[in-house]
């Protein structure tokens, strides 16, 4: 499995921008769907962005659709998210992993690559 090391968190007001980072060890990155994932206090982990090996296309969650964006650069092993027009309910850990689709949504690829930390964004209203 590979690591992920999610970064680029903080708090910040509604109506904000921040982006994202998350960088994969080991050689396969540039082979594999990605994903972003959130998980807010007291709930289950749900897929927020999806990009596919050769970042030519992209999946979002409706919640975050025309405000998110994601992106990657395969040279540097580094997956992005760009989060504008931040509300409170975006208030999360950030997540991301290898992303596959079954029953609807897209999932966090286990096969391919670990959970990291995570990193925690917070809104403020």
């Amino acid at each position: 499995q590979e690591q992920m090391a999610e970064s680029g968190g903080g708090l910040v007001q509604a109506g904000g921008s921040l982006r994202l980072s998350c960088v994969a060890s080991g050689s396969t990155f540039s082979e594999y769907s990605m994903g972003w994932f959130r998980q807010a206090p007291g709930k289950e982990r749900v897929f927020v962005a999806r990009i596919n090996p050769d970042g030519g296309t992209t999946d979002y969650a409706d919640s975050v659709r025309g405000r998110f964006t994601i992106s990657r650069d395969n040279a540097k092993n580094t997956l992005y998210l760009e989060m504008n027009s931040l509300k409170p309910e975006d208030t999360a850990i950030y997540y991301c992993n290898g992303a596959y689709w079954s029953g609807g949504t897209y999932h966090g690829n286990v096969d391919y690559g670990s959970w990291g930390r995570g990193t925690q964004v917070t809104v403020s209203s």
